[in-house]
């Protein structure tokens, strides 16, 4: 495939504003991108901005349903009508090719590096010379953050740093992968580079790369590798572990664990702190729910021009006169939108007097309607799970003058609007009648923001220091005021018996053993109630190495108290005769499951079928804490189609052989 870049292409990507970027999965993506003539392009400072922003390739609104407030379905906090393969061993395969294994982004950042960077030094590209820095230090940021993608799913990854010519021999020899800490080492260096050149205040305000988003991003990823090597040491998984398949075929290699887990806790405990304290928090008026208009809190997630809150580091836009548009207030304000929290995330919020639901004199009121589960609890629950009765419009109402509220959870319509779990998100959600017709939405898209940055130091000088210093108390108290709970975290960890919380919380567990220190469970915990609907969790399940138990214990998915008082929400208006069919129901086809087996909703045990291979619950393969290879990689990089001459070794766990699941 032979591509030359258009420089009118790129323009028009930055005019619309578009982060995603279509992949091209081939042996190192090797485009023969020095087809471009140097003499053309590249010499301007429109040239770079251009350039650099067709490859954002963050994750932010498109299509149908609700947009990246999706993006935790398939884990312990939410769930979609269909279960992912990832939760049955043996149903997650290995592919022939595609995946996350490619090197599309990655090459063409190389290429503007290479030939931008020593004309850039020669001082021979025209422009504000500000910007101009600006727009190198972005592609250093956009390589660290494609590598930190790819260290995540694969661990061990080829480090590239040039856009090679089509040269087999040269192509082999780079795609040898080197171990994860080195790798994570290279993402920090690329950070460095950006964080020195990259503005403060970008060009194109926070809809560009900031030098914030740099230092957020580089806590990130020293936290993810550091948590990674600490949970799991010992491991195939970490370079120099047992039966690390990295082994005998990486050059040059040495490793003290311990001195690396301290090297990166130490690195994100450095840049989170830089922007924790340039950046305070957005004020939550910390309403109830049922008119969030006016709360800056809420609204952040949900505006149009996010520019604003000093919060939000990097966001997207959206203008539908432009082209630019979603459908995700649609599905959020009218509908469930194919998705909706579990049981166990909603049980996991505390009280607002700062002790867990179970505890001794908590005041919690019971699940027996949405409106109780939510009372007394953690404002950030009130905030963003929609209740029956809560207002969706401030500039419309019904023909009659009627306010337009929230009806009752479908739970049993069409899958693209239904209400997975009876509990939705709110997330996102905007009060504008414009952005829920249709895919009319203009509402904004975060990509960073600036309390992950306290979530961050506070984990990671805790895993470091083994102690909440003078900092991370500053940091955890702000971010309890904010979401409406007691200050106090040393309440909470008092209550908290790990027990109770390992019925709702798969980060009750890390290796398949429940945490015995509850100061350092309650830091999961804040992480998992601040990011609401906002694609965190399974990252963070995985670093913590927190699934192991699933080996021998399944998870059944639970929503909503279904068999209680609100089985009444579901009769025929005229008939008065019940909607609900029971799993297992002779003659029918279900809608819901069984009372007998739960008061709880389970979604995953409506269809009772040998074919619903997660009907008896999530479970886990050590493997998949890792992707495994495309066969097709092995290929490329073999003699004579036989694998195991490939410079690429497959994942631990993980067979050479098209189509099949993990060994173990």
């Amino acid at each position: 495939m032979k591509k030359s870049i258009s420089v009118k292409l790129y323009t028009a990507l930055a005019f619309l504003g578009l982060f995603g970027a279509t992949s091209c999965n081939e042996f190192l993506d090797r485009e023969p991108l020095s087809l471009v003539p140097p003499s053309k392009y590249l010499l301007t400072e429109s040239d770079l901005a251009s350039y650099t922003i067709a490859r954002y390739n963050f994750p932010t609104h498109n299509g149908f349903n609700v947009g990246t407030h999706g993006n935790d379905n398939h884990t312990d906090n939410q769930a979609t009508t269909n279960a992912a393969t990832r939760w049955v061993p043996g149903e997650f395969r290995v592919p022939q090719s595609g995946g996350n294994w490619e090197f599309f982004n990655i090459r063409h950042i190389n290429y503007f590096l290479g030939d931008v960077v020593p004309r850039w030094k020669e001082g021979k590209i025209k422009g504000n010379a500000t910007n101009i820095n600006h727009y190198v230090g972005e592609a250093y940021f956009l390589r660290a953050y494609e590598y930190l993608n790819k260290v995540q799913a694969f661990g061990d990854f080829p480090i590239v740093k040039t856009a090679f010519p089509d040269v087999p021999e040269l192509l082999v020899a780079a795609s040898k992968r080197r171990p994860r800490n080195e790798v994570s080492r290279f993402i920090l260096s690329d950070l460095d580079s950006a964080i020195q050149f990259l503005s403060a205040t970008p060009p194109g305000g926070k809809n560009r790369i900031s030098k914030n988003a740099a230092l957020l991003l580089k806590s990130r990823a020293a936290l993810h590798e550091a948590s990674w090597l600490m949970y799991h040491k010992g491991t195939a998984h970490v370079p120099g572990g047992p039966n690390w398949p990295g082994a005998g075929k990486v050059e040059n290699f040495s490793i003290n664990i311990d001195a690396e887990i301290d090297f990166f806790l130490t690195q994100a405990m450095a840049s989170a702190e830089v922007v924790a304290e340039a950046v305070p928090l957005v004020a939550n008026t910390k309403d109830n729910g049922y008119n969030s208009s006016q709360n800056p809190y809420f609204n952040m997630f949900g505006d149009q021009d996010m520019n604003k809150y000093s919060e939000v580091l990097l966001w997207r836009r959206y203008d539908p006169t432009l082209g630019i548009n979603h459908n995700v207030n649609h599905y959020i304000n009218q509908n469930g939108g194919n998705t909706g929290y579990t049981r166990g995330y909603v049980e996991n919020f505390l009280m607002a007097n700062g002790l867990p639901i179970y505890a001794a004199g908590s005041g919690y009121k019971g699940d027996d309607s949405i409106s109780t589960v939510k009372e007394g609890r953690d404002n950030r629950l009130q905030l963003f799970m929609k209740a029956p009765g809560d207002l969706r419009y401030t500039d419309r109402t019904n023909t009659n003058g009627t306010l337009i509220l929230e009806g009752k959870p479908d739970i049993i319509g069409l899958v693209e609007t239904r209400y997975v779990t009876g509990y939705a998100v709110k997330k996102g959600f905007s009060y504008l009648w414009a952005n829920s017709q249709g895919s009319m939405g203009s509402t904004g898209s975060i990509v960073f923001r600036a309390v992950e940055a306290y979530l961050n130091y506070i984990e990671a000088s805790y895993l470091k220091e083994k102690t909440l210093n003078s900092k991370a108390t500053k940091y955890w108290r702000a971010i309890r005021e904010r979401a409406g709970v007691n200050p106090d975290f040393n309440i909470t960890i008092a209550a908290t018996n790990i027990n109770e919380e390992a019925k709702n919380d798969f980060a009750a567990y890390s290796a398949g053993k429940l945490l015995t220190d509850m100061t350092l469970y309650n830091i999961r915990r804040e992480r998992r109630s601040e990011f609401i609907a906002e694609g965190m969790r399974y990252t963070d399940l995985k670093r913590w190495r927190a699934m192991d138990q699933l080996k021998t214990t399944p998870y059944i998915i639970e929503g909503f108290k279904l068999w209680g008082p609100m089985q009444e929400w579901y009769k025929d208006p005229t008939k008065g005769t019940s909607l609900l069919i029971e799993a297992g129901t002779p003659g029918k086809t279900a809608n819901v499951s069984k009372k007998s087996s739960s008061l709880y909703l389970r979604p995953y045990q409506v269809n009772l079928t040998a074919t619903n291979l997660v009907r008896d619950g999530y479970r886990w393969a050590f493997a998949h804490y890792l992707e495994p290879i495309p066969i097709k990689e092995f290929l490329l990089t073999s003699q004579n189609n036989d694998l195991s001459t490939s410079v690429i070794y497959q994942n631990p766990g993980w067979p050479t052989v098209v189509n099949s699941g993990a060994t173990e």
